[in-house]
């Protein structure tokens, strides 16, 4: 039989043993038997997330890509790729998704595709972002110089700032940073054979599955300087493409859609003004206005142009008042086009398009002038259902009569009435011409003149029922 001191030593070295035991099986580097993602997790087959941009980048379009870099890091995809068809956007969206891939926690692959895409503007500074970048066959990247609306040119100062930014990017990656430099300063654009020779992106593939066999294994740095190898080959696809209302938003993030929904959004409130009771203008007058709302909120919008419209709206409302000479509502109209040139920063390249602003500026002009004599005309017109106007020009029978003086039996009540003419005979009808106070003026001669004119609707009820 063992001593108690010899079976203590055997137990604890069975506890050792045992301890030793689990923490070879856990060990990342002796007991994982799968290969390792991008984050390195063991995982089976690898996946990624896809997304498709074929339009201008926008402050939508930034939102979307940020919150699928987000996603595919917290669920584990082995990378986040674009596939990108752009002529460029607003600045501001591209930073925004430039920081967002600075900052990712998965290798954004960007995909220049499908055949005959581009990578303009805005679209190759994402692209040099990349952390893989690849284009398709017919596609072309570069053309980033910024530009003011209508094409105009900007600033030097502008234009350095792009190019140090282009620059950066390329030589953080890894990539040709003269051609970076010269697609800002001289609008430099290149084929996609040509891009790959330069080393401006990574390689040419035919399709997404062949993109992704081309950045598989390839060592990427993330966030922090954090090193990992791409493993995308194969991968399992899941798309993460602009839901409907995003959709929706895309449409309207633009400025002339903006200006138009603006423009429509007052008229509609104006017609409210001048016909009320009816809704159907005012409430689409409302919605119009919660539309541009939302594209103002995604556009850089300068203070100056949103007090302009504040302008132009007082001026229109005003027409309503003091209609005849549309003298408001031209100046509203005039307005309305300063507005159009002062609403958008054009450092970023966002401005309505005067084809579009000077016809828009025409039609509020006439609409309003035409709502102000629509006004003029409802203020003015005789009331036919309450306060005096409902007696004025009525046939009325004379119940009683005594002289010129008398009563009526009319609109569910007995009324005084008083001749303007010759004395009032009890059984005759009159015609009345005016309301003094409670007393009705009535006129015998024009009653007698017009023998068919339509009277009270209770008085013919009245007489049918005695």
């Amino acid at each position: 039989m063992q001593s108690l001191p010899a079976l203590l030593t055997r137990l604890r070295r069975a506890a050792w043993l045992t301890l030793a035991l689990g923490l070879i099986l856990a060990s990342p580097a002796l007991g994982e038997t799968e290969p390792r993602t991008a984050q390195g997790s063991a995982v089976g087959p690898p996946r990624v997330l896809v997304t498709q941009v074929a339009t201008p980048i926008t402050p939508v379009v930034a939102d979307h890509l940020g919150e699928g870099i987000e996603r595919a890091a917290a669920e584990g995809y082995s990378a986040y790729v674009i596939e990108l068809d752009t002529p460029g956007g607003l600045a501001t969206a591209m930073r925004d998704i430039i920081s967002d891939t600075l900052a990712s926690a998965v290798p954004v692959i960007v995909y220049v595709s499908p055949d005959g895409a581009r990578a303009g503007s805005a679209g190759a500074l994402i692209t040099f972002a990349a952390h893989v970048a690849v284009m398709a066959p017919g596609t072309t990247i570069g053309a980033a110089t910024p530009v003011g609306p209508e094409g105009a040119a900007v600033s030097d100062k502008i234009v350095n700032d792009a190019a140090a930014e282009a620059q950066a990017l390329a030589e953080l990656r890894g990539r040709n940073a003269e051609f970076a430099v010269d697609t800002v300063r001289k609008g430099r654009a290149a084929a996609v054979d040509e891009a790959v020779e330069l080393g401006a992106v990574d390689g040419t593939a035919i399709s997404l599955a062949a993109a992704l066999e081309l950045a598989d294994g390839r060592t990427v740095t993330l966030a922090g300087d954090r090193q990992v190898v791409v493993h995308t080959a194969g991968a399992a696809v899941t798309r993460h493409d602009l839901g409907f209302l995003r959709q929706v938003l895309q449409v309207i993030a633009d400025p002339n859609i903006a200006f138009l929904l603006l423009t429509l959004g007052t008229l509609g409130l104006i017609y409210e003004l001048a016909t009320p009771g009816v809704g159907f203008a005012g409430a689409t007058g409302i919605t119009a206005l919660l539309l541009a709302l939302f594209s103002l909120s995604v556009l850089p919008v300068n203070a100056v142009g949103l007090l302009l419209l504040a302008v132009a709206a007082g001026l229109f409302v005003a027409e309503l008042f003091v209609p005849g000479t549309a003298g408001f509502a031209f100046g509203g109209a005039v307005v309305l086009l300063l507005a159009a040139v002062f609403l958008f920063d054009d450092t970023e390249g966002v401005a309505v398009d005067p084809m579009a602003a000077v016809p828009l500026a025409v039609l509020a002009f006439l609409a309003a002038a035409f709502a102000g004599r629509i006004a003029y005309r409802t203020r003015h017109a005789a009331s036919t259902s309450t306060g005096a106007d409902v007696f004025t020009d009525r046939v009325v029978p004379v119940r009683q009569a005594d002289g010129t003086t008398g009563r009526t039996f009319t609109e569910g009540a007995w009324w005084t009435i008083r001749s303007t003419g010759p004395p009032l005979e009890e059984g005759t009808e009159v015609r009345v011409v005016h309301v003094d106070g409670l007393v009705l003026l009535v006129d015998p001669h024009r009653a007698s003149s017009a023998p068919d004119a339509p009277r009270p609707v209770a008085d013919r009820q009245r007489e049918a029922t005695s």
